[in-house]
């Protein structure tokens, strides 16, 4: 089956070294870590380094429904880039592009078969969404 590459993004009102810090650290990651108010990220590691490894634990409020989101970095550049590969073997490659007092991230991900695109990346979305509103506060 031929691959289909997803991208979204967002534009955050912050310095890059403060997007980096909120999007890889995990005390930040369990606060903005989730695509709607009714899941949320309850634990989060990152070994945000080349050939490390990261693991966030994602659940319903509810109870009802969580998942495990992993991977191992390919590659690390501080403030500008991450690429990795989940643990299903699909690649996300993130951008961190500084424009002026505003940094646009850029995720460009491998959409996986069981779940329309759309869906895909409205989650994707919203996730991305949750994070610029957090980090702005």
């Amino acid at each position: 089956m031929e691959k289909v590459n997803i991208t979204v993004a967002t534009t955050v009102n912050a310095p890059v070294e403060k997007v980096w810090d909120c999007f890889n650290a995990p005390h930040h990651i369990v606060k903005w870590g989730s695509p709607s108010p009714d899941w949320h990220t309850t634990k989060a590691e990152n070994d945000i380094r080349t050939g490390g490894n990261f693991l966030y634990r994602m659940e319903a409020k509810d109870g009802s429904f969580g998942f495990d989101f992993g991977g191992v970095y390919d590659s690390v550049i501080p403030n500008e880039h991450i690429a990795y590969t989940m643990g299903d073997g699909r690649k996300v490659d993130i951008r961190f592009t500084q424009n002026g007092n505003a940094v646009t991230l850029t995720e460009t991900f491998e959409a996986e078969n069981e779940n329309p695109i759309e869906q895909q990346q409205t989650g994707w979305q919203a996730i991305l969404d949750n994070f610029k509103a957090y980090t702005e506060n």
